[in-house]
C-alpha cells in the first residue's frame, strides 16, 4: 500500500508497510500511481501521451524511471506487503501484565474553572479529594512489584491541579528515589500544571526531578482567557506567563512542553502558535477539543477544514524559522523517517489499561486519566492489582488491526489504532473510530512527513 500526496512544493510517496518515504518529481509520481493497476506498456505509453512536449521525458528516462520503480518494489521499498498482523496479538502477550507507567491523579481538584475540561474541572464527575502520602507510595509499590524486568518506569502527577497538592509530590518523589536502587528501577517524573501556584520551590523541584513538565496555555491571552478562568472568572493569563517563563528559563528552555488546547473558538491556532513563539516558548503542542458533539467548544466541520489549512501553514512556518535559525518543536510533528517507533509500538497502540494506567486520589485503577470516574472501566485497585479482566482483555485487544477501518488506512503504523477513549466516547466501544480525530491526525502525519522530507534535503535549514 502506498499514499500519494503533494505539499510544500514536493510530490511524497509513503510507502505503509516499510515505512519508506520517497520524494519524487513529478514524473514518477504520475508513474509510481500507474504502477499497481497497468502494465509496463500501459505505463509508459500513457506516461509518454501526458508527458509529450516535456523535452526530459525523452523515452529512455521514462524507461528508466519504470525500472527504478521495479527495483525499488524488488527491495521492500515500494508496494511492499502488510506482513504485520499475525505480530499483534503475539508481542503484545510477551508484555501481559507488565506495567510500565502511571498517571497520578494526586489532586481531584482544581484551582481553575475551565469550560471545556475532560475531567469536569478536575471532580473527574466525582468528589472533590487529593492523594494521601501512603495511598501514593502504595501505587508506586504496585508500579515496582507490576513492572517486571522493565527498568525505566513512568510516572505524571496530574489532576485536577497536582501542585495543590505539591507536598505529597515531593514526598512521593522522595520515597521513589529512596527505593530505585534496591529495586533496579529508574523513575522518570512528569508534572502537568495550570501553572497558577508555580513558585520558586515548584521550579527547583521540576528541574531537578522532573524529565518533562506540560504546561497548560492556550495561546492568545483574549482565547486563553475565555476558557481557563478562575473560579471567580477571571482569566489566568497574566498570572500564569510570567511563571511559565521563569521555569522555562531555568530549565535552559528544554524538556517541557506548552501545551494548548483548540476549539470552535480557535480553529486559526496558529495564531496562538505565534503568540506562544513570540513569548519565547519553543517546545509547542496544541490539541484539538474533545467533547461532546453540540458542545459549544466543540469543531465543526468547518472548523476542521480551517484546522487543516492550519496545519500546512505551521508546517511552512517551522521550515521558515529553520532557515532563519530560529527552530521550534511542534509535538505532533516529531517523526523520525530514519528509526521511528519500533514496530511493536506501531501496531499495539498506546498500551492503556495494560501497561499504563491512571490512579485515582483513593487508589482505584482505571485505563487512562479519560476513562477515570466511569464505573464500568473500574479495572481494580493498587492494593489487589487488576480484577476486571474482561475489560482490561477488551483494552489488550486493541490494537491496529482490531478495527476495520484502520485496516485501509495509510496512516495505521503512525497512529496505531488511534486513542480508545476518543473511540468511546464517539462510538460507544474502544475498538470504535473517531473520525474527526482521523482525519486531523492524517493532515498533521502528511504535514510533519513534509518538514522531515525538506530537512533532509536541506531546504528547511
Amino acid at each position: 500500500m502506498i499514499h500519494q500526496y503533494q505539499l510544500g512544493g514536493y510530490n511524497i510517496v509513503l510507502d505503509v508497510c516499510s515505512g519508506s518515504v520517497h520524494s519524487v518529481d513529478t514524473l514518477a509520481y504520475d508513474m509510481i500511481a500507474l504502477y499497481e493497476a497497468h502494465s509496463r506498456d500501459e505505463v509508459i505509453a500513457q506516461i509518454t501521451e501526458k508527458y509529450a512536449g516535456v523535452p526530459e521525458a525523452t523515452p529512455e528516462e521514462i524507461a528508466a524511471c519504470y525500472d527504478d520503480i521495479v527495483a525499488l518494489k524488488a527491495a521492500g521499498k515500494l508496494f511492499s506487503p502488510d506482513t504485520f498482523e499475525p505480530m499483534a496479538g503475539v508481542l503484545k502477550a510477551k508484555t501481559a501484565g507488565v506495567v510500565k507507567a502511571l498517571c497520578l491523579h494526586v489532586a481531584h481538584t482544581c484551582n481553575l474553572n475551565c469550560s471545556y475540561c475532560f475531567a469536569s474541572q478536575g471532580k473527574y464527575s466525582g468528589e472533590r479529594a487529593v492523594m494521601s502520602y501512603e495511598i501514593g507510595k502504595q501505587a508506586l509499590d504496585f508500579l515496582v512489584a507490576n513492572s517486571g524486568t522493565r527498568h525505566n518506569l513512568e510516572v505524571d502527577f496530574f489532576g485536577g491541579e497536582p501542585l495543590m497538592n505539591f507536598d505529597t509530590v515531593k514526598r512521593l518523589v522522595a520515597y521513589a528515589r529512596s527505593i530505585e536502587q534496591a529495586a533496579g528501577k529508574h523513575f522518570r517524573f512528569t508534572l502537568t500544571t495550570n501553572g497558577v501556584l508555580i513558585d520558586d520551590d515548584v521550579i527547583d523541584f521540576a528541574n531537578r526531578e522532573c524529565s518533562n513538565v506540560v504546561l497548560s496555555l492556550d495561546g492568545r491571552k483574549e482565547i486563553h482567557d475565555r476558557f481557563r478562568v478562575d473560579y471567580a472568572g477571571n482569566g489566568s493569563w497574566e498570572k500564569i506567563v510570567p511563571k511559565f517563563q521563569r521555569l522555562v528559563k531555568a530549565r535552559g528552555g528544554k524538556n517541557y512542553y506548552m501545551r494548548g488546547t483548540f476549539t470552535h473558538a480557535n480553529p486559526d491556532f496558529l495564531e496562538d502558535i505565534r503568540v506562544m513563539l513570540d513569548l519565547g516558548f519553543t517546545e509547542l503542542s496544541m490539541e484539538p477539543v474533545v467533547c461532546a458533539a453540540g458542545d459549544p467548544s466543540a469543531l465543526t466541520d468547518e472548523d476542521q477544514e480551517i484546522v487543516c489549512r492550519q496545519y500546512e501553514e505551521l508546517a511552512a512556518l517551522m521550515l521558515e524559522r529553520d532557515r532563519e535559525g530560529r527552530p521550534f518543536i511542534f509535538y505532533h510533528y516529531m517523526i523520525d523517517l530514519t528509526g521511528g517507533p519500533c514496530i511493536y509500538k506501531r501496531i499495539s497502540g498506546c498500551g492503556s489499561g495494560t501497561e499504563y494506567m491512571a490512579v485515582t486520589p483513593w487508589g482505584d485503577l482505571y485505563p487512562c486519566h479519560q476513562f477515570v470516574g466511569d464505573e464500568k472501566f473500574r479495572l481494580g485497585d493498587i492494593w489487589h492489582g487488576v480484577e476486571n479482566k474482561p475489560v482490561q482483555d477488551d483494552f489488550a485487544a486493541c490494537n491496529v488491526y482490531a478495527r476495520e477501518e484502520c485496516r485501509t488506512c495509510w496512516a495505521r503504523l503512525y497512529c496505531s489504532g488511534g486513542c480508545a477513549a476518543n473511540a468511546y466516547h464517539a462510538t460507544g466501544s474502544v475498538r470504535g473510530v473517531y473520525e474527526p480525530g482521523c482525519k486531523l491526525f492524517r493532515k498533521r502525519m502528511e504535514c510533519a512527513i513534509m518538514v522531515a522530507v525538506a530537512r533532509q534535503l536541506g531546504s528547511g535549514q
